[in-house]
Formats: structure tokens, C-alpha cells, sequence
């Protein structure tokens, strides 16, 4: 081959060692009970590159510019922005789930952040469920936010019994005791439905029983961002600390460090269980290490 030849093929391969590395974000859930400016103060502390922003019942978390001043304060980014679509937060902003996720995005747009998670739309929000995916398209095209549609999990059946006894009735006539039923209005898995942005949750990903590797495949490059934690399997969803699990976390990391991932990865892990700052610390510090360990690049 002549040399031009060589130089040509060159040219056209990208040079892997000028990909970006990955920034590793902190979620502000995984400081509950503390709240977001806790948040802001560990990530600070341990060296986080920004923060992803739960928006939920802490009133700081729902006011778009006292976290632009938490920002500014620590000097950290907001790299994400979680719409408030759990059932602990639907009278968050508002009880029409459509105006609520466009101005996830217009908060996003406003700290900067460059992904917004939304969960599936549950089945009684007929309406959203209905819209949804032009919603999610058209919120995309208005702005410069990929809305990145997250993986969840259904739900065991057999944990409602004798403690939300009408849910549980209404469960136990779609799939008996014991069953996994989704509570969402298509599926729990977004590869299903199909959308341009994906946020892959490995701790939801092992409460469902799926093969997060085959997930993780199908979404493709419309893998936007990760919630990088763990989890044994269980029926409940975790949020353990990675590497703490059964899921293969080491293997998503290095695959999203040998490809050109350009998105965030944001630790979503519970310390809801400990009761000082060092135990806190010791999580999160842990956390940050196996996700800098791991998706360091060449």
C-alpha cells in the first residue's frame, strides 16, 4: 500500500485518544434524607463532576434558581435534570404530567444541563401516555435537551398485599399473587416503544429481571446517559452501590469507555440507611471510585 493510502485510512479511523472522559455525575436522591444542597456539598467534597437535580417535595429541588446559585456556589454543573414523575412526586409542579415534563426541560435549559430523565407514563395518565412520544420528539426538536427516556420495572404484586389492599385487589385480577405487573402504559423497557435518547438504570434493570447487556444493546446509540448503581435482583429496587450487586457493572462501564458514549454517568445509590455524614461519605466516595476506575479511557 502507498503511503498516501496509509495517511488516508488514517484520516478516516478517529484517533480514540481524543475522546472526552466520561463526567461522573452525583444524584441528589442519593443524599435522601439530606437535601440538595448536601448534595452539591459532598460532590463538591469528593470530586464529582456535576450533579444530576431530583426534582421532588424538597422545596430547593423544585426552585430552578436557588440551584443556579448552588452551581454557582460549589462549582459544579447540572448535568442532568430529573423530571418529577415518581409517585412520590405527582403533585410536583403541578398535576398535568405534559406541562410538567416541558418544563423539566426549560429548568434544563436554564442550568444548562444537557439530558432531562422521564419515566414512562403510568396507565392512568391516559392522556400522557397517549402523547408521549410526540411529546418527547417535539421537546427535542425545540430544544437542545435530549429527553431521555429511563427503564423501569414492574411490580410484584405480592408486596401490596395487606398494605395497599385496594391496589393489591386490582393487581391480583391482572396477574395473581405473586405476579409482576407493570404499572406503566406500555412497558416498562423504552426499547419497546422506541425513542432517540435512553437513560439505562441498572438497579431498575435487576429488579426486572432483564439482561441489562441485551438492554443496553438495543438502546444503542441512543444511549444518552446512565444511572450507575446496582442491585441483587431483588423485587425491591435497591440502589446499591456498584460492584455491591449481581449486575454486571464493570462490563457497562468498559463498554461505554471503548465507545463514543458522549453523555454522563450519574451515581444513583442509596444512603438512605446510614446516620452520619462519614458513613455518607464513605458510600458516595466508594461509588466515585468504581465509576472512575472503570470508565476511564484509553
Amino acid at each position: 500500500m502507498s503511503e498516501q493510502g496509509r495517511d488516508d485510512i488514517a484520516a478516516a479511523v478517529p484517533d480514540q485518544s481524543l475522546r472526552a472522559e466520561i463526567a461522573v455525575g452525583l444524584s441528589t436522591a442519593s443524599v435522601y434524607p439530606q437535601n440538595t444542597e448536601a448534595a452539591f456539598q459532598y460532590a463538591n467534597e469528593l470530586g464529582y463532576d456535576g450533579i444530576e437535580l431530583m426534582v421532588w417535595a424538597e422545596p430547593v429541588s423544585q426552585d430552578i434558581d436557588r440551584v443556579a446559585m448552588l452551581s454557582d456556589r460549589y462549582h459544579l454543573p447540572v448535568l442532568s435534570v430529573h423530571a418529577p414523575c415518581l409517585l412520590i412526586s405527582q403533585g410536583i409542579w403541578g398535576r398535568d404530567p405534559i406541562a410538567k415534563l416541558a418544563r423539566a426541560v426549560t429548568a434544563a435549559e436554564d442550568l444548562g444541563a444537557e439530558t432531562v430523565v422521564v419515566h414512562p407514563p403510568f396507565r392512568w395518565q391516559r392522556r400522557y401516555a397517549r402523547e408521549f412520544s410526540v411529546l418527547v420528539a417535539t421537546l427535542e426538536e425545540d430544544s437542545d435537551v435530549a429527553v431521555a427516556v429511563e427503564n423501569m420495572f414492574p411490580i410484584r404484586t405480592d408486596r401490596f398485599f395487606g398494605k395497599y389492599e385496594g391496589a393489591a385487589d386490582r393487581m391480583r385480577k391482572r396477574g395473581g399473587p405473586g405476579a409482576a405487573v407493570s404499572a406503566y402504559a406500555t412497558s416498562f423497557d423504552p426499547t419497546d416503544d422506541g425513542y432517540a435518547h435512553y437513560t439505562l438504570d441498572i438497579s431498575h434493570a435487576a429488579t426486572s429481571g432483564v439482561d441489562i447487556l441485551a438492554m443496553l444493546d438495543r438502546m444503542g446509540d441512543g444511549l444518552s446517559h446512565l444511572h450507575l448503581t446496582d442491585g441483587s435482583g431483588a423485587a425491591v429496587d435497591e440502589h446499591l452501590v456498584p460492584g455491591d450487586g449481581s449486575q454486571p457493572c464493570v462490563q457497562v462501564c468498559r463498554r461505554l469507555a471503548d465507545s463514543d458514549f458522549s453523555g454522563s454517568v450519574v451515581l444513583e445509590v442509596s444512603t438512605s440507611s446510614v446516620n452520619t455524614k462519614a458513613q455518607r461519605l464513605e458510600i458516595l466516595s466508594r461509588s466515585l471510585d468504581f465509576a472512575r476506575t472503570h470508565l476511564e479511557r484509553p
